[in-house]
C-alpha cells in the first residue's frame, strides 16, 4: 500500500511540474525519467500536466486582463505586452491556427501553453479553435522532449 502511494506521489509531482509555467513538459519529462518512470509514462503525464491549465486559461485570461486594466500600472503592462505581442506576429496572424500549434510545439523557453494561452487571448481566438491547436501542439512537444530523453537515456546508459 505504501509502495502505491509512494509512486503516485511521484507521478503527482511529475503532473504539478507539467502544469507549472516556465518548466512545463520541458521539466515534468526530464523529471519523470530522473524518478524512475520510463520516458514514455513521463511523457504522457508531463504531457497530461501540460494540457490541465489550458481550459482555465483560455476562459479566464481576457476576464483577468479586463479586470486589471482598472489601475494604471498593470493597463500599462497590459497594453506593453499586447502591443510587443501583435506587432512581433505578423506571420501568426496570417496563419492563426497554425502559428498557435507552432508556437506550442516547438519546446523552446518562451513557448509552450502559457504563451500559447496568451497569444490566443491577445488574438481573440475563440477557445473551439484554440483549445485544439494548444493540445496539439502540446502533445507534439511531448513527443519532441519525449524522442531527446529517449535518445539521451541510450546515449549515456
Amino acid at each position: 500500500m505504501w509502495e502505491l502511494i509512494e509512486l503516485l506521489k511521484k507521478e503527482l509531482a511529475v503532473v504539478i511540474l507539467g502544469a507549472t509555467p516556465i518548466f512545463e513538459l520541458r521539466g515534468a519529462i526530464p523529471l519523470g525519467v530522473s524518478l524512475g518512470f520510463s520516458p514514455f509514462h513521463s511523457t504522457m503525464l508531463g504531457i497530461a500536466g501540460n494540457i490541465l491549465p489550458v481550459p482555465f486559461l483560455l476562459f479566464f485570461l481576457r476576464p483577468i486582463f479586463n479586470y486589471l486594466r482598472r489601475y494604471s500600472f498593470f493597463d500599462r503592462m497590459i497594453v506593453w505586452l499586447e502591443n510587443r505581442t501583435l506587432k512581433r506576429s505578423a506571420k501568426m496572424k496570417k496563419y492563426t491556427i497554425l502559428g498557435l500549434y507552432l508556437l506550442v510545439a516547438v519546446p523552446l523557453p518562451t513557448t509552450g501553453a502559457y504563451t500559447g494561452c496568451l497569444a490566443a487571448t491577445l488574438f481573440n481566438l475563440r477557445f473551439k479553435f484554440a483549445f485544439p491547436a494548444i493540445v496539439a501542439g502540446i502533445i507534439t512537444a511531448g513527443f519532441i522532449m519525449y524522442t531527446l530523453s529517449t535518445v539521451g537515456v541510450w546515449m549515456f546508459f
